[in-house]
C-alpha cells in the first residue's frame, strides 16, 4: 500500500503573538484531505506543524516513514494561510525540499500555492493543487501511483512544470455535496496534546469544525483563491451529528465553527439549534457572522444552540470606509447586532481594520467610538493587507514595494502608502488594545460580567493586564499624537469601487493630534 505523509507549514511557534496566545487548532483542511485519501485506500500519516518545534520533526518523520508521497496541504480554514506569512512560506518550501531530497513525490495545496504555483514548483514540488483540494488530490495520487490511466493534463485543478513553463489545467468544480465528505481524520492528531495546552492556559479545551465553505459577498480586500464567490453549506443534520460525535469521542468544552460566514442559509441556524437540543448534544461554540445576519430569530436560535461568542467583521465605524470596502453593511447594523447578542447573553467579538486608503483621524475616531459604545467582549485588530487577486490589491499594487507579505501576524506593516506612516498604525493597534482592556477593567458593570468559560485565574490575569494597560495609556496616546504628524509620502485616497487611485480625489485634511 502506498504511504502518503501529510503535513502543513503553519508552525504556531513561528508566529510569536499567536504562540503567546496559546489557542491552537488542528489543521482542519489537512485532516479532511487525509480522510479522503485514506478512504481511497492509501496509508496516511500526519505531521502536525501546529505544535511542532521546527521543520526538523518533519524531516524525522520522512526518514522514519519513507513515504512514496509527501503532501504539504495547507489548512484552508485558517485565515492566516490566505495571507501567506513569509515565515510559513519559507517553512513550506523547506518541507518540500526535504521531501524531494528523500525521494518522495511532492504535492502542495493551499492558498499561497494556488496564487504562486511557480514558486512551489521551482522549490521542488511535482504538482500544485489549485483551489479546493480533496477530489483533485485523490486523482493526482491515483495518476502518479499508476492506479489511473492518463496524465496530469487530464486532471482539473492542477499546476505542474514542463520545459515550456508552468501548465495550469482547467479550474476544478467545487464539491457541491459536502455531506458526502468523511469526517476529518482526527485520529491522526494528538488530541491530548492540544487539550493540555488549552487547559493549562485557558482552563477549557476547544476544537474546530466547519459547516460551510466559501463566502458569496464582495468585500474588495478579501481574497478567495480556494472557493471564489461560491458558498456551500452542509446540512444542519450532518453538522449536528458531527458535534454529537466530537462531544462523545473527544469531550471538548468548546468548539470553533471555522466558517467564513456561519448560518447564512435561511432557516439553517434554527434547524441546527433544534437538532442539537433534541439530541442533548449542544457544546458552547464561537462563530463568525455578518452584522446584517444577526436578527432576533437568529439570536434566539444561537442561544438555544449554546453559542458562546459571535465574531463580527465590523472593520470600521465609518460608513465612508465600509462603503469603500464594498462591505455591504451599515454601521447601525453593527451596533444593533452587538446589542441583540449582548441582550441574549452572547459574547461579541469585533474584527477591526485600520489603514484602508482614505482613512483619516475622523474615521479612526468613529471606529474607536463604536468600540467604546458597543462594548464588545473581545477585539481583533489588523491593518489593511493587499491580497493578490482582490480589487483592493489591484488598486494599490503600484504603491507596493519589495515587501508584499508580512513575516508573521504581528508584523502589521502597511505595505502601501496610507494616510500615515506604517509605525503610526502599529501605535494605533497598541493604543486601541490598551484602551479596550483598561475599559473592561474600569467599568464594573461592563460586558465582562457576562458568563464566561474562563477560570477565576484567567479573569484575575485579565484584570491585572487591564490595569497595566490603563497605566500605559498616556504614553501610548502621546506616541500616537507624535506619529500622526508624519504623513505618508505618497498619500493614497479613499478608494471608491468605481474609481482608480489616479481618478479619485486626494483628501486635504491636515494631520491632527
Amino acid at each position: 500500500m502506498d504511504r502518503v505523509l501529510f503535513g502543513q507549514a503553519y508552525f504556531l511557534r513561528f508566529d510569536p503573538k499567536l504562540w503567546a496566545a496559546q489557542q491552537p487548532y488542528a489543521p482542519l483542511g489537512t485532516l479532511y484531505a487525509a480522510a479522503c485519501v485514506r478512504e481511497r485506500g492509501y496509508e496516511v500519516s500526519l505531521f502536525d506543524a501546529m505544535l511542532a518545534s521546527s521543520q526538523r520533526e518533519w524531516v524525522e518523520m520522512l526518514d522514519r516513514l519513507r513515504p512514496r508521497f509527501a503532501v504539504v496541504y495547507e489548512d484552508s480554514f485558517n485565515y492566516l494561510s490566505k495571507m501567506c506569512l513569509l515565515r510559513m512560506r519559507e517553512a513550506a518550501l523547506s518541507m518540500v525540499s526535504a521531501a524531494r531530497k528523500r525521494g518522495a513525490q511532492v504535492i502542495v495545496a493551499g492558498s499561497d500555492a494556488t496564487d504562486h504555483a511557480s514558486t512551489y514548483l521551482a522549490g521542488g514540488a511535482d504538482v500544485v493543487v489549485a483551489g479546493e483540494g480533496e477530489a483533485t488530490l485523490v486523482e493526482v495520487l491515483d495518476t502518479l501511483s499508476g492506479r489511473a490511466a492518463g496524465g496530469l493534463e487530464a486532471i482539473d485543478g492542477v499546476c505542474y512544470a514542463r520545459e515550456t513553463g508552468v501548465v495550469r489545467t482547467r479550474r476544478r468544480e467545487l464539491i457541491r455535496e459536502l455531506d458526502g465528505l468523511p469526517y476529518p481524520a482526527w485520529d491522526l492528531v494528538d488530541v491530548e496534546q492540544y487539550r493540555r495546552v488549552w487547559l493549562k492556559r485557558h482552563g477549557y479545551f476547544s476544537m474546530n469544525l466547519s459547516s460551510t465553505r466559501g463566502c458569496p459577498y464582495h468585500c474588495n480586500w478579501c481574497a478567495k483563491p480556494i472557493y471564489g464567490q461560491r458558498y456551500t453549506a452542509r446540512s444542519p443534520e450532518s453538522v449536528a451529528r458531527e458535534v454529537e460525535w466530537l462531544g462523545t469521542t473527544y469531550r471538548p468544552d468548546h468548539l470553533w465553527i471555522a466558517d467564513d460566514i456561519f448560518g447564512l442559509k435561511p432557516g439553517w441556524v434554527e434547524q441546527f439549534a433544534q437538532l442539537l437540543a433534541s439530541r442533548g448534544a449542544a457544546i458552547p461554540f464561537k462563530c463568525l457572522m455578518r452584522a446584517d445576519g444577526v436578527t432576533d430569530p437568529i439570536v434566539s436560535a444561537l442561544r438555544t444552540a449554546r453559542c458562546r461568542t459571535v465574531w463580527i467583521g465590523a472593520e470600521s465605524g465609518s460608513q465612508k470606509i465600509l462603503d469603500a470596502m464594498e462591505k455591504g453593511v451599515r454601521v447601525e447594523q453593527i451596533r444593533q447586532a452587538a446589542a441583540r447578542l449582548h441582550a441574549a447573553g452572547i459574547e461579541v467579538g469585533f474584527f477591526l481594520q485600520f489603514g484602508y486608503p482614505g482613512e483619516t483621524k475622523e474615521e479612526i475616531a468613529q471606529t474607536l467610538d463604536m468600540v467604546r459604545t458597543c462594548r464588545p467582549d473581545d477585539i481583533g485588530i489588523s491593518v489593511s493587507y493587499p491580497l493578490p487577486g482582490t480589487p483592493f490589491y489591484e488598486r494599490v499594487k503600484s504603491e507596493l514595494g519589495a515587501k508584499q507579505n508580512w513575516v508573521d501576524s504581528d508584523d502589521l506593516d502597511l505595505m502601501y502608502s496610507g494616510t500615515y506612516v506604517a509605525e503610526y498604525y502599529r501605535a494605533l493597534h497598541a493604543l486601541t488594545h490598551a484602551d479596550f482592556r483598561a475599559r473592561r477593567v474600569l467599568e464594573p458593570f461592563g460586558p465582562q460580567t457576562r458568563p464566561s468559560l474562563r477560570s477565576r485565574r484567567q479573569r484575575l490575569r485579565a484584570t491585572a493586564s487591564g490595569l497595566w494597560q490603563a497605566v500605559r495609556l498616556p504614553l501610548l496616546r502621546h506616541r500616537l499624537r507624535r506619529l500622526s504628524r508624519l504623513r505618508s509620502p505618497n498619500l493614497v485616497p479613499v478608494l471608491s469601487p468605481r474609481l482608480s487611485p489616479q481618478a479619485a480625489a486626494v483628501p486635504t485634511e491636515q494631520p491632527g493630534a
